[in-house]
């Protein structure tokens, strides 16, 4: 009988919840999900970090593959499944089971074996779409072997998938290079390529060299069948510079390989109606519980309990990327508005320092929280007003998501998925029942307390901030659609394969 199902093995090198640093790790938790109610036949491959491997308990050994190039010998495991999808595991000790985070150690200084950690991934990834999943110590494959249709890569960290099947053909396997963030490109010396078994011809401008080194992602950008961003606004943006990062021409040229596709957000874990990890509960046409639990962010922030003054949130790495040093460079203006602010988040030190400053200046009206804290996340977004993300570049971003299931008006700078995400209050929109926040640009302070003022101007007027938070509230903001669009990209490559697959 001719399969009708398309297999897909989804390679990243982050899965909520078992591991994650960052938008990734949400994406690869909840899309491989909603690919396969779609009924395709999804996978994931992930590296079987030390605290992954905990969670997960035993795990079967599916394959073996021995010592190569740079490589250690390693073993594919099956993980049993998370949010539903199978997971594969790539069981390395020397390279996965240690301390620290997938990318860095404790320190946050990035381990120095990362080419080979990522390369080991991309050449397992590699190996499947050629062989297939299930080989024994023998060598022989199981007579209902699994071949992906297509390899679904994540970023640099995946990025040699492509070139490894590029330089070693005959597999019918398709791929796919997700990019999630430019600004991460994978960048390594010239000996690498041949300490991971990829040939010397292979570096040059055409192929994987940038600039005199190796790219992981450059590799992938190059040789991918099809290459997806984060956002319609990045696709468009990166093709040009400043956020095109070096690799906007080559960007430009596989133009027709690129497209932009709005991340989705988990809609069953970020919902106000059965969020169990705020205290009270509210919905589109019931906010009584959104007033009561912005009250419980006012005492656990230590800020004055008052229900009249806007309150402002950031949740946010602590970057020049995210735009918080806009914030801080006209806080004092803003809290004269007036306005009380909340910031979750940790990065940079010297914005920490500064934010850690202005609390002390402002008691009552600034609350910090240096680091992460998911039931604080929740309930930021459940009880704070307005939500300020003034980024300087974002490829999608998920708290204005976030921000507007919950009755919170998302404050963006119009860039990338905030742009496709948030819908400006105009007269227009306002009246069309269609405006879900407030967008401005460009990116500066002035430009972003302007942006504040209005939202203020529109807080002080109940009967239309009430329309932008219903309106947020009622948009859809599933992986459903996101899914699709996916899923007939997978098949349009499947139909591109010889006539013989």
């Amino acid at each position: 009988m001719q399969r009708t199902e398309l297999r897909i093995l989804f390679v990243t090198p982050e899965c909520a919840p078992l591991v994650k640093t960052g938008g990734l790790g949400d994406v690869a938790g909840s899309l491989p999900a909603a690919l396969s109610k779609l009924s395709l036949d999804v996978r994931i491959l992930l590296p079987a970090y030390r605290d992954v491997l905990r969670s997960v308990g035993g795990a079967r050994e599916l394959a073996r593959y021995a010592t190569s190039a740079a490589f250690p010998a390693c073993r594919l495991l099956d993980g049993g499944r998370v949010n539903g999808v199978p997971l594969l595991l790539l069981d390395c000790p020397s390279l996965f089971d240690r301390d620290g985070g997938p990318y860095q150690d404790a320190a946050g200084t990035d381990w120095p074996d990362n080419a080979r950690r990522f390369g080991l991934l991309s050449r397992v990834a590699a190996d499947v779409a050629h062989d297939g999943l299930e080989r024994g110590a023998n060598g022989k494959h199981a007579a209902d072997n699994w071949l992906p249709d297509v390899v679904h890569c994540n970023d640099w960290q995946t990025g040699l998938v492509p070139a490894y099947l590029h330089f070693a053909p005959g597999t019918q396997s398709r791929t796919v290079l997700t990019v999630h963030n430019l600004a991460f490109q994978g960048i390594f010396p010239p000996a690498t390529v041949g300490e991971l078994g990829l040939p010397a011809g292979g570096f040059s401008q055409g192929g994987l060299e940038y600039y005199g080194n190796l790219s992981f992602l450059k590799a992938g950008l190059q040789y991918a069948d099809a290459i997806t961003t984060v956002s319609p606004t990045y696709a468009a943006e990166i093709q040009v510079e400043p956020l095109g990062m070096g690799m906007h021409g080559l960007l430009a040229e596989r133009s027709d390989a690129l497209t932009g596709i709005l991340n989705g957000i988990d809609t069953h874990t970020w919902n106000p109606e059965s969020d169990a990890r705020i205290p009270h509960r509210f919905s589109e046409h019931d906010l009584s519980g959104k007033q009561a639990n912005k009250r419980s962010l006012q005492r656990v922030m230590g800020l004055s309990e008052d229900a009249g003054v806007p309150l402002l949130a950031s949740v946010s790495r602590l970057t020049l990327q995210k735009g918080i040093d806009l914030i801080l460079d006209v806080a004092d203006e803003l809290l004269k508005l007036p306005a009380q602010l909340v910031v979750l988040g940790s990065g940079d030190g010297a914005l920490q320092l500064r934010l850690e400053e202005l609390a002390q200046r402002h008691p009552g009206r600034v609350g910090v929280h240096v680091g992460f804290n998911e039931d604080l996340a929740h309930l930021i977004e459940a009880g704070a007003d307005m939500f300020l993300m003034p980024s300087r570049f974002e490829p999608c971003g998920m708290n204005q998501m976030f921000s507007q299931r919950y009755g919170t008006v998302p404050i963006v700078h119009a860039t990338g998925g905030l742009a496709d995400s948030v819908t400006d209050c105009t007269g227009e929109t306002l009246a069309a029942g269609t405006a879900t926040g407030i967008v401005f640009s460009p990116c500066t302070s002035r430009d972003m307390l302007r942006a504040v003022q209005r939202a203020q101007q529109l807080y002080g007027a109940p009967a239309a901030w009430r329309a932008i938070q219903a309106a947020g509230m009622r948009r859809d903001f599933s992986w459903t659609a996101s899914a699709q669009r996916y899923a007939d990209i997978y098949r349009r490559l499947a139909e591109s394969r010889a006539p013989s697959a």
